[in-house]
């Protein structure tokens, strides 16, 4: 008897040890993450903007942030234990209208920026040309503006130095080039071509070689076929520097069908670590595709669920659409790219389906026709967060067409700082305080997506931040800032290159701030933006970035 008591005593002895062991090893396995990053000053970037010292990562999410105290008492068993030591986390900056691939394209071609003058444009395109020996020689970054003349140049040096090789040199806005005879003759273009919606620029009956906004797709149209090697090379060049600056979303306007499906391929098979919201070109046989045959596209770094349209041109080469004529060009309006029927019709098209529509408008015209159709078509239909890219200049009457869940503007601070020389030459001393107007922006729509728009301006997002809070170029000027009162703080600043980007893209909850459940995208600086001199900004340093709970950089 006492052999069987003893026996099953032991039993539930063992039962008992090996529950405690199931238990502890349940709870092991419950409480185990990742890494916890400790000991320094995290900015959430959530509703109440706060702060924390420490975070739990775990499968590529925030498990938990807070105090040390508080992360102690959840009792975690880290892999990885990250002493900060004093630096400052934000969530990964999200660019909200950028050219990913096309700074990629650039890369591989003839870098024009900040050339300052035509003669300087030409000895680039020689000495690349002397390296590359291309067939084809293709580059961008030219701005008239910058030059002592600034006046669009004639293509007649490139005929001399280039007369058997096609070369096209496109503007730094991308709404103007310049070809040489090679290159028009190759696409087709005599002083008989009819075109609209744009300028085949010629004098005294001759082409200069000048082209504006549409006809450059005939030149466009004949550009060597990059190889996969090529555009993966592209891809991959653009994501290295792109997380250099703490980016982890890129918002991508303008894609085809094909670059979209390698940005995916190259994610899933982990090689492109990037997050990709992805514009599609509004082209038919993308319209066809994406609205049609395949619907929204949504993986754990790629979002295929708007369109991009171009309403009119840009400002510097006076192809933005305006309701009253240039004040520095007389009888000179700018144009529409598309009539007036063609984009009603395709945002009618776009509205029937779960796509949002983010339309390009630099002018007055353009951006009021924008707006009124958007809110034609979207006024009974919630959270449609259609956006304006750029709303560039706004009539006064025309900013309460925005609002906080149907029309958003997405804009560029760095467009302000780079046009305030002469913008106001442009557009005269009225409509200029509808102009680069973000703090108004903000006040109407309650949040403001910001981006950069590189390759037209710099990748450096810390520019951007920059500009929205000073309304300065690196130098100081203006003093006090150009239209100051449409400056933004430092708080939506940051908001805006985050969760309102987020917002701007339906993926605030997954992105965009550093709470529990989310995406482990941050980056780290060893200074503080909220704090640190505002001069300093634009120079600073980011330490390391993290997608997804890995280190990118």
């Amino acid at each position: 008897m006492q052999e069987i008591l003893y026996f099953r005593n032991m039993k539930k002895l063992s039962l008992i040890a090996l529950l405690v062991v199931l238990f502890g090893c349940q709870n092991d396995h419950k409480n185990r993450v990742d890494a916890i990053y400790s000991n320094g000053t995290i900015y959430t970037v959530d509703n109440d903007f706060s702060t924390a010292t420490t975070m739990a990562v775990k499968d590529g999410k925030i498990v938990a942030v807070g105090t040390q105290e508080g992360i102690n008492a959840l009792q975690f068993q880290a892999d990885t234990s990250i002493d900060l030591k004093g630096q400052f986390v934000y969530p990964g900056l999200i660019d909200a209208h950028c050219h990913f691939y096309g700074l990629g394209q650039q890369l591989q071609r003839v870098d024009l920026v900040g050339t300052t003058s035509y003669q300087e444009v030409i000895d680039r395109v020689q000495a690349f040309q002397e390296e590359n020996n291309k067939s084809f020689i293709i580059g961008r970054g030219w701005d008239q503006n910058d030059w002592e003349v600034k006046e669009f140049p004639t293509n007649a040096e490139l005929n001399a130095l280039f007369p058997d090789t096609p070369v096209a040199l496109t503007r730094v806005d991308g709404h103007a080039m310049i070809a040489n005879e090679a290159a028009l003759k190759l696409a087709g273009i005599t002083t008989d071509t009819p075109f609209s919606g744009g300028d085949i620029e010629q004098k005294n009956g001759e082409l200069t070689g000048i082209l504006i906004d549409n006809p450059m797709e005939l030149v466009e149209g004949v550009f060597p076929t990059a190889s996969v090697q090529e555009d993966i090379e592209a891809l991959l060049d653009a994501q290295k520097i792109n997380v250099a600056y703490g980016l982890t979303t890129v918002d991508d306007a303008g894609l085809h069908r094909g670059t979209i499906e390698l940005i995916d391929s190259l994610q899933q098979a982990g090689i492109l670590k990037m997050k990709v919201y992805a514009m599609v070109s509004n082209t038919p046989e993308n319209l066809d595709y994406f609205l049609d045959e395949r619907g929204i596209i949504k993986t754990d770094r790629l979002n295929v669920r708007s369109v991009k349209f171009y309403a009119d041109g840009a400002l510097g080469s006076r192809g933005a659409a305006m309701k009253q004529e240039y004040s520095d060009k007389p009888d000179h309006f700018g144009a529409l790219l598309s009539s007036v029927e063609v984009f009603k019709q395709t945002a009618k098209r776009i509205a029937a389906t779960d796509y949002q529509m983010n339309t390009h408008a630099i002018g007055d015209s353009a951006n009021v026709l924008v707006l009124k159709t958007y809110k034609e078509l979207l006024n009974d239909l919630p959270d449609r967060r259609w956006r304006v890219e750029h709303a560039q200049i706004v009539g006064m009457d025309d900013f309460s067409y925005f609002d906080s869940s149907r029309i958003l503007p997405s804009v560029q601070p760095t467009h302000a700082t780079s046009d305030m020389y002469w913008a106001e030459d442009r557009v005269g001393a009225q409509r200029i305080q509808g102009a680069y107007a973000y703090k108004t922006l903000l006040e109407q729509s309650g949040m403001v997506a910001l981006g950069t728009d590189y390759p037209v301006e710099q990748v450096n997002p810390f520019l951007t931040f920059y500009a929205a809070v000073s309304r300065q170029d690196t130098s100081g000027f203006p003093e006090g800032g150009f239209n100051k009162e449409e400056a933004l703080s430092r708080e939506e600043a940051l908001r805006g290159m985050t969760i309102w980007a987020a917002f701007s893209n339906f993926e605030e909850d997954e992105k965009g701030s550093l709470e529990v459940g989310k995406a482990a995208d941050f980056m780290i600086l060893s200074e503080d933006l909220m704090s640190m001199p505002l001069s300093a900004i634009p120079e600073i340093k980011v330490q390391a970035t993290y997608i997804n709970g890995e280190r990118v950089y």
